[in-house]
Formats: structure tokens, sequence, C-alpha cells
């Protein structure tokens, strides 16, 4: 494969949307960015179930490849989490693993779940351990950037007019709403079986998740958009009264509009383009982030950042764990290594080697390199699978001009 040579240009103003955040003396801290920059960290790797020890595998490849290049070192220790900590210790997220990614810098997660472990009670899925990780390590924020990129504007399902060029944050509040809210559970009433949840916010909750999203929209185009269901919920009308204060009165550069959820569904689809940065609670993010993704055309392209008021952050792939092609090697590394670059950008200090991983998975799919998800008919790129996908962003990590301009 013939290696390019690329320059690469910090964005140290304009709309960079992974540049890191700084603090204006009117506003609140940031939580991004949890340690200074040095020459060693101590990571936690997740590589969790189905193709996530695959893309683990990769990603750390090319990981040791970007230390020796730019002289620093990550120090690796794995934990387990999700069903093959269930395997392992009858727990899907051990306290053990929570130990551990609370000492370290940054934690680094595959992915969880499986079709073996979907009839378990509730305590021992999966999904139970990656709550618990959250709600623990106090990661109340999460941000996933949807990004068309050039080589893969045709592998969208909807047409190139409609999702060329869009470039959207979705900031989601991770540790609140229907997911945490009590009581909640499924009771007895009148010899039927009744379930509930409750969506709950405090002013709190939604203060400091409203900052973040002030922060990403101030660094990116200026524009947020808050979702909400304020028509009838009264906790929406909550959430939009606080979104508006913090908003009008910390950050007077950011244009705030509010929309509704099912409207927010609607136009995500029909004009993705108006939106810069969206930020919304919990379960209309977990929905939203997931429609907006596709827009890329796969959730094996896209990073994410979940992040807390201190401590590590966690930083994953959008996708599943993909049980079916567990072990076939057909899984497309570069989310995850999308999500290292996240990882070296907002907790390490490192922005200069987040663009060196972010510019080499463009240089892979220039040289017309496709995993199965993202390789379309009669687009004359060469099928490639996990493994040799990580070498080839390896190999170019290793090869590439990282001269940085600023």
């Amino acid at each position: 494969m013939k290696l390019p040579t690329l320059t690469f240009v910090a964005l140290v103003t304009g709309t960079d949307a992974f540049a890191p955040l700084s603090p204006s003396a009117a506003r609140a801290p940031s939580p991004l960015g949890a340690v200074s920059k040095k020459d060693s960290y101590d990571i936690t790797l997740l590589p969790g179930d189905g193709i996530g020890p695959e893309i683990m595998s990769a990603t750390t490849s090319v990981l040791a490849a970007l230390q020796k290049r730019c002289g620093f070192e990550l120090k690796l220790t794995e934990a387990l989490i999700g069903g093959a900590a269930i395997d392992a210790a009858n727990d899907p997220f051990p306290d053990a693993s929570l130990e551990q990614c609370r000492s370290g810098d940054s934690v680094l997660l595959s992915c969880i779940g499986g079709y073996k472990w979907d009839s378990n009670p509730r305590e021992l899925r999966p999904e139970t351990g990656l709550l618990k990780m959250r709600k623990e390590m106090g990661l109340f924020a999460n941000l996933r950037p949807a990004k068309v990129l050039t080589q893969l504007v045709d592998a969208s399902t909807l047409k190139r007019e409609v999702v060329e060029g869009v470039d959207i944050m979705v900031v989601r509040e991770l540790t609140g709403d229907v997911y945490f809210g009590s009581p909640k559970g499924i009771d007895v009433v009148d010899g039927k079986r009744v379930g509930y949840n409750n969506m709950i916010y405090s002013e709190g909750e939604i203060e400091r998740i409203a900052r973040v999203a002030g922060d990403v929209a101030s660094k990116r185009g200026g524009k947020l958009c808050s979702i909400d269901k304020a028509n009838v919920l009264d906790v929406s009308q909550l959430w939009r009264d606080v979104v508006t204060d913090i908003i009008t009165t910390e950050f007077s550069d950011v244009e705030l509009s509010h929309m509704y959820v099912d409207n927010a569904a609607m136009q995500l689809i029909r004009w993705p383009k108006q939106f810069d940065t969206m930020v919304t609670g919990n379960i209309f993010g977990d929905i939203l982030s997931d429609e907006a993704s596709m827009l890329v055309g796969s959730l094996g392209m896209l990073p994410s950042a979940s992040i807390g008021e201190s401590g590590p952050g966690v930083f994953e792939p959008c996708h599943g764990s993909a049980p079916d092609i567990a072990g076939e090697d057909k899984a497309n590394p570069l989310a995850l290594i999308l999500s290292a670059a996240m990882m070296l950008r907002y907790d390490l200090d490192r922005a200069e080697e987040a663009d060196i991983l972010e510019a080499a998975v463009e240089a892979v799919l220039d040289e017309g390199l496709r995993t199965a998800d993202i390789k379309q008919d009669g687009d004359g790129c060469k099928l490639v699978g996990c493994i040799e996908m990580g070498e080839a962003v390896t190999k170019i990590v290793s090869a590439i001009d990282s001269a940085v301009e600023v």
C-alpha cells in the first residue's frame, strides 16, 4: 500500500468538533481534560464481548505505533465488564474493575452484550454493568459526533445532498432520567403486572450538562439545539427552563433553540445540516444519537466520550458487540481507534497525537480500504477484515508526517 504524506493542522480557533474546550472566567469550569500532559499514563482497557477483543487488539497495535513515534507511554491494564465479567465473576461490572477504572487516567471500552446473556435476570445482564460503571464513575455527559466523511458520503442510506457536509455533536445526559429514576419496578396490581419507571431530573443535573453543551457549542458553530418534550412533560419544562437560564447567562455567544423530541427525530432525517450541537436527556439522547450516527452510514465509524466532573472518562465506539460476526475477522476497528483519539484529546491532553490518529483513519479510507459495513457495491474499494484494517492504520501512523502547524 502506498503511504500518504500528510501534514496536520491543530486548530486552536474555529469549529473543530473535537477541539479541547477552554473555560471562560464567567463560566463554571469545564469537566473536559482529566489530567495534564505527561510522559506516562495508566489506561484501563475493557475489551468486553463479541467483537470487542478483536477491535481492541487492532487499536492497541495502533496505539503502540503512536507511542513509539511520539515518545510517550500508555500503560495498559485489562479489566472485565459485561458478559465476560458475568462468566468470570458472576457480576457484569465487578468491584475490582471499578477500582481499576477509577485509579487510572482514562478508560477505553470496546463493547458489551450478546445473545448468550439476554435471558439473564436484570442484575446479571451486561447492560447493567455499563449502567453501574456510568453511575459509579459519575459519567454524566456523553459526547457523540456524527460527521459525514467525504470518503463515505455514499455509504449513508440518505441522499448525498441531504448528508454531505453533516457535522453534528450530540451531548447526552447519561446518569439521570428514566434509566436511573426511582421508584421503579414491576408490581402486581389487581392481579395484573404493572411496570413503571420515573423520568426525574434535578436542577443541578440539568445545569451541569447544559454547561458542557454550551462549551462544546461555543467551540463549534455556535449553535445549540436543546431537545425535550416540554409540551407534555413537567420534567422537560424544567429542562427547558434551566438550559435557557444557563446558556443565556453563561454562553452569550451561543445561539440557543429548542425542539420537541418527535420533531427532532424527523428533522434529523429531513434536514440534518440544520444542527450543529444538540443537548438532551438520557432516553431521548439514547435514541437520537443512534439515529444521528446512521447519517454517517455505519455505527462502525463513530466514537464517543463519556465524561464526569472529575476523574477518568470512558471512551467507546457507538456500535454494539455484533456477536454474529465475532471471531470472523469482519469487524470494523475504526470507531474504537477514533475513540482512542478522543481519549488522547479529552483525557490525556495529547491533541497532536489525536490529530495523527484521526488523519490516519481518513488516510486508510483514501487508500480505498473498507470493512464490510462500509463497503458499497461497485465502489472500487478493497474489502478487508479487522486485522488488515488495523495493520493499515498502524503502518500509516508509523510513517505519517506528523508536523503540526498552529
